[in-house]
């Protein structure tokens, strides 16, 4: 095996290329996904792509209904301008638009802000499309608190957090435990009885900040039959000095020897391009420095890094192939979509 799109399904948990989408069409260019996202998605050999919607800053009060649902149809005006993608609401559809030969796009939103104190508006976000949700970023939400907390009060999720999450199971959304806090974690894995995503973390034991899981952590999410998927493009979560595909799969390798291969898949978190296009290549945020060095898997072109690194260390075939998509294909198909099957 010697790209992820030869032999295996592909599946990234995390790329906020809508961001990046939306900034050009705003400013009348809407060929970018067509000629920079699209090729870059087939040539990384991507089948199925998390596409979380996430709330800057400016836009996290008054605005961020608005602003997710602008998002949200920007998703969608893709799917409809190019037959290549499809917005998919189950693991049947994604499983039917990958054997089409097409890019299967689940909407995520990162962070929740939307929803504000009014839990029942998961359903509407359900409707919508919405199939993978965290409830908090960095920061605080009227949910929950996001890791950038773990050092002031408790701070897990809130009763409105409970509900969304108990209404979450109910309908097939599937919960995402990136950057939620310490506190917040024991909480979701006390009350959840489906199979979780970490869509784009890293491991504590290797990089110790606020944003990566503890070994404990990977155990309760793996004990639920949930999957990490591992983040390669931001420095703090995965080597401070620069991120190469040799420290992302010693994240990868730590997962499986603390819990299983089968907890274990692949969230990159391709921002590089956005913030340096919008901010320059830097920002700071929560106290997180995130400076964007060159990163060696910065888009989705690079994942077959991952891949040669995982054969060079031996990996089984079948092994690679759970990490680059197996694994989270299993906990989609399972949690997508059972409140329309009952």
């Amino acid at each position: 095996m010697t790209a992820p799109n030869d032999e295996a399904l592909v599946v990234d948990l995390h790329n906020d290329l809508i961001l990046l989408v939306d900034h050009f069409d705003q400013r009348g260019r809407p060929e970018h996904f067509a000629e920079f996202w699209l090729p870059e998605l087939r040539s990384g050999g991507v089948n199925v792509q998390v596409l979380p919607v996430f709330i800057e800053a400016q836009y996290q009060s008054e605005g961020a209904l608005r602003r997710t649902l602008l998002l949200i149809e920007r998703i969608h005006q893709l799917a409809s301008h190019h037959p290549e993608v499809e917005v998919c609401l189950s693991g049947a559809e994604v499983a039917a638009a990958v054997s089409a030969g097409r890019i299967a796009f689940v909407i995520g939103l990162e962070g929740a802000h939307a929803l504000g104190q009014d839990p029942e508006l998961i359903g509407t976000m359900y409707r919508v499309g919405a199939r993978v949700v965290s409830l908090a970023h960095l920061g605080r939400t009227h949910l929950a608190d996001g890791s950038g907390f773990d050092d002031s009060a408790r701070g897990g999720l809130t009763p409105q957090g409970f509900e969304v999450l108990a209404e979450m199971e109910r309908l097939g959304i599937v919960f995402d435990i990136s950057h939620l806090g310490v506190a917040g974690v024991d909480d979701v894995l006390a009350r959840a009885t489906r199979p979780l995503l970490a869509t784009h973390s890293g491991c504590r034991a290797i990089t110790d900040m606020h944003r990566n899981l503890s070994d404990d952590q990977i155990k309760g999410i793996a004990d639920l039959g949930g999957v990490i998927g591992v983040a390669a493009a931001i420095p703090p979560f995965i080597d401070p000095a620069r991120p190469t595909a040799a420290r992302v799969v010693d994240h990868i390798e730590h997962i499986a020897s603390v819990a299983s291969i089968d907890a274990v898949g692949l969230g990159p978190d391709f921002v590089d391009d956005y913030y340096a296009e919008v901010y320059g290549g830097r920002m700071v945020i929560m106290g997180v420095d995130v400076e964007f060095v060159d990163a060696e898997v910065r888009r989705p072109s690079d994942l077959p890094k991952l891949t040669a690194e995982m054969v060079a260390r031996g990996f089984s075939e079948a092994d690679v192939a759970k990490v680059l998509g197996g694994n989270a294909m299993r906990v989609l198909d399972h949690v997508m979509g059972v409140g329309a099957r009952g």
